[in-house]
């Protein structure tokens, strides 16, 4: 490999949410840290705007962003609460209902622009000496080896890191650089985003309605509006796609049952294509892979970023592990260990996801009766219930340091 031109421990490919997050945990602790990102964050929009791009935060990411010095930041930029969820099946007539109250909890989650986050994370990493921003900045190439890991850059600049971190996304040049193959699967369906002036107030609730063609979600916004994720089969998508606002609204109001009443008005549209993606390995010598570039989710229940989030966490613990213990933090040992803890709980999730896809997808009169009859069970059974609440809100106690409750 060719001398670098700049060296560093740890060198993060990726300034998203995740890499982001990555940056702030290991911040402090004596590394010199590289962050590469192709585009800083957007600074400031108009009063009143929100982004297309949300992410349901659970309670486990919000603790870890409370840890990371972001969460107040963010407040102050504009977060969302919502308190209940009612999910119900177009086809089976099944329901259930989730209360945080039930759970003496404040809220199930925040509901969260995308761009928020990623602000009050780059700032407080900006404000961080041992971490230096490479922004804007494109990767040509990486290498790795037993020794070490470089980084190239489209400008021609080098960097050598001890330990090189893919958090560039579900195309991550990383993984693919590397060679690490991919298990994927296309739904054949489009997710629209956008954000919606309805004629009820949304009570803090997330609604989601399986249609046969894919979900429909309203989340609840701060404001009184709701942003949408219409995932939709690639014909019906395209089809919603060209209608007019007004054709659009009507369709919207009818796929929800009008439980929010008519759409008074709607903001701009955008759509992106599903996939489900499990990298094969998280981890090569000198490299790992964390967020999106180690594996994709359906948005059908909003666990993407929170996935993410846990592979930081995760990571973290990894590293200061490696740290306590005087070991080499690229070495395949340390970076073993970060892969066993998050790479059976993701694919558990992606698998249940992929689940819930399909039985939801399902037109069978039969199928959809015992999809009614499971909502309807989980619906009454107390402890069923908690536990589903709990789990998707990130309260269990095995959960790494930064993400645990206390």
């Amino acid at each position: 490999m060719a001398v670098s031109d700049q060296a560093f421990d740890i060198t993060i490919i990726g300034g998203a949410m995740v890499g982001a997050a990555l940056a702030c945990a290991l911040r402090g602790k004596g590394w010199r840290i590289a962050l590469v990102e192709g585009q800083p964050p957007q600074r400031d929009w108009p009063a009143g705007e929100v982004d297309l791009r949300v992410s349901a935060l659970s309670r486990a990411s919000q603790r870890i962003l409370e840890r990371l010095g972001a969460w107040p930041r963010m407040r102050e930029l504009g977060v969302s609460p919502y308190r209940e969820m009612v999910v119900w099946d177009a086809v089976g007539r099944g329901s259930i209902h989730f209360d945080s109250a039930d759970i003496g909890e404040a809220d199930l989650g925040h509901i969260v622009e995308n761009r928020v986050t990623r602000l009050a994370l780059w700032e407080q990493l900006e404000q961080t000496p041992d971490v230096t921003l490479i922004c804007p900045a494109a990767v040509q190439s990486v290498e790795a080896d037993e020794a070490r890991a470089v980084v190239t850059l489209d400008d021609g600049r080098q960097i050598e890191t001890r330990l090189l971190v893919g958090a560039d996304g579900r195309e991550s040049i990383v993984r693919s650089t590397l060679g690490i193959a991919c298990t994927s699967k296309a739904y054949d369906q489009r997710a629209i985003v956008a954000n919606v002036e309805v004629g009820h107030w949304h009570r803090e609730t997330a609604w989601q309605r399986f249609l046969p063609t894919g979900p429909l979600a309203f989340l609840p916004l701060a404001d009184g509006r709701c942003s949408i994720v219409w995932s939709a089969e690639e014909h019906r998508a395209n089809k919603l796609l060209a209608l007019d606002d007004a054709a659009f609204s009507a369709e919207l109001e009818d796929a929800i049952e009008r439980r929010l009443g008519p759409i008074l008005s709607i903001g701009p549209r955008a759509s992106f294509p599903l996939r489900l993606q499990h990298a094969k390995e998280y981890v090569r010598p000198r490299a790992v892979l964390i967020g999106d570039a180690a594996h994709t989710v359906h948005p059908l229940a909003g666990q993407g970023v929170n996935l993410g989030f846990l592979d930081v966490a995760a990571l973290a613990d990894a590293l200061d592990h490696a740290r306590t213990k005087g070991r080499d933090i690229g070495s395949l040992h340390i970076l073993r260990r970060y892969e066993r803890a998050r790479r059976g709980d993701n694919a558990a999730v992606l698998t249940a996801m992929d689940m819930f896809k399909h039985t939801f997808s399902n037109r069978n009169p039969a199928f959809a009766a015992a999809r009614s009859l499971g909502l309807f069970a989980a619906d009454h059974i107390g402890p069923i219930k908690r536990v589903f609440m709990e789990q998707a809100m990130g309260l269990s106690d095995a959960l790494p340091p930064l993400a645990r409750v206390g």
